[in-house]
């Protein structure tokens, strides 16, 4: 298993993996490769330092309790991370969302409230609140779901 850094004439760098090299340039030469942030397809090889594996490491990993983290954390096996396709249908979902909102701004707290209690049209909207508005919405029961201000989010990504 070959595991390469790619990346995208934007920007993005993301994981790949293949069987081979000659499976990466197979798949990059029939168009089978995209980047999972924006679907560009001009996908090339980006340096990347090697993981290599010593006896030293592994005896550290052995006195800190296996595979939890120094300190007594969690194992990082129970948190599951998201694959690179994953990110990128997530991103894009995020984006569809974000396009088809009203953005209502600093109105956020009282417009949500209202299509709560039936006193607006119910709709998608986006905006700002302050952690109080947030945290005194759910409270009330009222669904939001908080998310940063991610240029990310918005579209276009260049």
């Amino acid at each position: 298993m070959k595991v390469l850094d790619l990346g995208c004439r934007h920007g993005h760098v993301f994981e790949g993996w293949f069987a081979s090299e000659d499976d990466y340039r197979d798949q990059r030469e029939r168009g089978l490769l995209e980047c999972p942030v924006c679907g560009d397809q001009a996908v090339e090889k980006r340096l990347s330092a090697p993981y290599v594996q010593t006896r030293r490491t592994e005896d550290a990993g052995a006195r800190q309790g296996g595979s939890e983290q120094a300190g007594g954390g969690t194992p990082a096996a129970s948190v599951p991370a998201l694959t690179p396709q994953q990110q990128g249908r997530l991103l894009r979902a995020l984006r569809a969302w974000v396009r088809d909102s009203e953005d209502v701004g600093e109105r956020f707290a009282a417009e949500a409230r209202a299509i709560h209690q039936g006193e607006a049209p119910a709709r998608s909207i986006r905006g700002v609140a302050t952690p109080d508005e947030a945290l005194a919405l759910v409270e009330e029961g009222v669904p939001i779901l908080p998310l940063p201000d991610l240029p990310l989010l918005k579209e276009p990504l260049q």
